[in-house]
């Protein structure tokens, strides 16, 4: 790589749009003083004392944070429920600058929410079991409508448009069967836009469409009823069987060892060591948000993996929030790998 063109494509990050496609949550934070604890009369139980609650984008919204705060102009398309969580959610995605005319808003919907208990333990935030709001109906064919009447839209202004589905319910949210369709056809007849995919129980499903899947998935996509130690030799071989179905390159996280980039080759890309706590919780969203701004730019695969390799680094240094990263702190991590 080199590193002086590098800088000069990311700091030209602005000129670049991006739609980000599929499952929007919200993340509510509520942060518990535990020397505030009360007995409850009623009940016998510890009724937690919430001081503080703060809110962020998740999921689809953690693509949208990390690629607005990285300069792009970023374009939102999902399904909120009219709620009081889609009234916040939709405020949240407003405050990071993104445009939210394609969300769209279901009268029969749940807004996907992550309520995240926060409890002060030895001065540090330590996450208490989450609760969290789903919506477990299969998503109606007039919303279907609207999505592909979006992508119809999107696909004429983007640069490059990102789908994620978060969960392992099928055709219950936003890319269903008939929407990946859809989309698989709207790859082959504009090849020019960057169509890349994340899924955590679907990613065998996309085909024509570049598609990034952490290490556990790749094998339960390929290989569902295998329950054993994955190995690297299992990795490359579902990895490599993946890449055969799709044809189109496929990333493959592994955390602390960085990423796989499958294409006409096997690359393996290291990850950008970081010290202290980490929170990993929304990692594999902000390695998306920088894969595809490194592809937008020009940059190749195992570059683009790189850059989100580094994004990731960033973003899970910032504890009990949804972390962003910024250009300059890509940049400046960057700029320490060139100097090794």
């Amino acid at each position: 790589m080199n590193f002086d063109k590098a800088i000069e494509r990311l700091q030209s990050s602005k000129k670049i749009t991006i739609t980000v496609v599929g499952d929007y949550c919200l993340d509510k934070y509520l942060y518990i003083d535990k020397d505030r604890d009360e007995l409850s009369i009623e009940t016998g139980l510890i009724a937690f004392q919430v001081t503080k609650k703060e809110i962020y984008a998740g999921a689809c919204g953690t693509i949208a944070a990390n690629l607005c705060s990285l300069g792009v102009n970023v374009r939102c398309m999902g399904i909120v429920g009219d709620d009081g969580e889609g009234y916040e959610l939709l405020k949240c995605l407003e405050k990071i600058g993104a445009d939210i005319s394609y969300m769209i808003k279901g009268y029969n919907v749940c807004t996907n929410t992550y309520t995240k208990p926060m409890r002060v333990e030895n001065g540090k935030f330590k996450e208490m079991s989450r609760l969290d709001f789903r919506n477990f109906t299969s998503t109606a064919q007039d919303m279907e409508d609207k999505i592909i009447e979006n992508l119809k839209k999107a696909v004429l202004i983007s640069d490059a448009i990102i789908l994620s589905d978060q969960f392992y319910e099928l055709n219950f949210s936003v890319i269903t069967d008939r929407v990946r369709d859809f989309v698989t056809q709207l790859a082959i007849d504009y090849p020019r836009t960057i169509f890349y995919a994340d899924s955590r129980g679907f990613i065998n499903k996309y085909r024509n469409i570049i598609v990034k899947c952490n290490n556990f998935e790749v094998i339960k996509c390929i290989m569902p009823n295998y329950n054993d130690v994955i190995t690297e030799d299992m990795l490359l071989k579902c990895g490599l069987e993946l890449f055969m179905r799709n044809k189109k390159t496929v990333f493959i996280t592994l955390g602390v060892n960085g990423s796989m980039v499958f294409d006409n080759k096997v690359t393996s890309v290291p990850a950008f060591k970081v010290e202290g706590t980490i929170d990993i919780c929304g990692a594999g969203d902000a390695n998306n948000a920088g894969i595809v701004l490194g592809l937008t730019l020009g940059f190749d695969e195992v570059e683009a993996a790189l850059i989100g390799n580094i994004v990731s680094s960033i973003t899970i240094e910032q504890i009990g929030v949804t972390g962003t990263a910024s250009i300059e702190q890509v940049i400046q991590r960057l700029s320490i790998i060139s100097n090794i």
